[in-house]
């Protein structure tokens, strides 16, 4: 049974990541630069690690992408006080217009998504569970 409830759920999880992945092609980016942008879209400062443990992507992708991002001006880089390397990364509002342009319709599509749901969807809930019952499992090995 158990087998079966994984073989299922990770087809889906691909299917899903799929839909991202498309959209970010379409937009002409690749699928990291996208989850970064998507990451640093909800108005607040993050550092490279701090979304590196977030949304599991490499530090070392990350630093690439920003620098990226830097050098063409969608983020300013913020030292963070007390914090020897590590800065805060900020859209500008040239990378707010170009993140609003790669995520637009991936906003769409969740907001359809979600009102498709309804309301009392548990789905995040659900899966934050597994999430913490595999890391669980990963420990007593």
């Amino acid at each position: 049974m158990s087998k079966e409830f994984f073989y299922r759920f990770g087809k889906l999880i691909y299917k899903i990541d799929y839909y991202y992945a498309e959209i970010a092609k379409e937009s002409g980016v690749k699928p990291n630069l996208m989850w970064i942008l998507y990451a640093l879209n909800d108005g607040k400062s993050h550092s490279q690690k701090d979304i590196s443990i977030s949304w599991d992507i490499p530090i070392t992708t990350i630093n690439t992408i920003v620098k990226e991002l830097n050098d063409d001006g969608y983020v300013e880089l913020i030292h963070i006080p007390g914090k020897r390397r590590e800065m805060n990364i900020i859209l500008t509002e040239k990378g707010k217009a170009y993140s609003k342009s790669i995520l637009n319709d991936i906003y769409k599509m969740e907001e359809k998504v979600y009102k498709a749901l309804g309301e009392k969807v548990r789905i995040n809930d659900d899966l934050e569970f597994l999430l913490n019952e595999l890391n669980e499992c990963k420990g007593d090995k």
